[in-house]
């Protein structure tokens, strides 16, 4: 009997990681799929990971490795919008992408009915890591 592999569009979550890897500051440009989150889903006015409370339409991101707190520019490649956007959160927890912005930022970058795109992040500055209470 042979398994047929078949292709599928099924999404898979990975479980949060309690120890952040160091990330790698030669590393300065990323490319790859970002989604985002904050509308209807529950999260906004939800704590983040650097302790601020989450705003769905600010123009942050949560990341799995960039130090809380950095600046970067997101870029949609399949429509050359750019946005600043500063990391305060940790994800995403879904395999295959590299960032999950607000709305505010997808709404700018022209991917909410999508759900998602392929950008690149350009590091404009690493962040501190530190947790900040609001």
């Amino acid at each position: 009997k042979q398994s047929k592999k078949k292709s599928s569009n099924k999404i898979v979550f990975t479980k949060p990681s309690k120890k952040i890897p160091k990330y790698d500051k030669s590393k300065k440009t990323i490319k790859g799929i970002s989604s985002f989150y904050g509308l209807n889903d529950g999260f906004h006015g939800k704590l983040t990971a650097n302790g601020e409370v989450f705003d769905m339409n600010a123009m942050t991101a949560a990341h799995k490795t960039l130090p809380l707190g950095s600046l970067v520019r997101v870029t949609n490649l399949e429509n050359d919008k750019s946005v600043t956007v500063r990391i305060n959160d940790r994800g995403p927890y879904v395999q295959g992408r590299i960032l999950d912005c607000s709305y505010g930022v997808a709404r700018d970058l022209g991917f909410v009915e999508q759900g998602t795109a392929n950008v690149r992040i350009d590091v404009i500055e690493f962040g501190d890591n530190k947790y900040r209470k609001k």
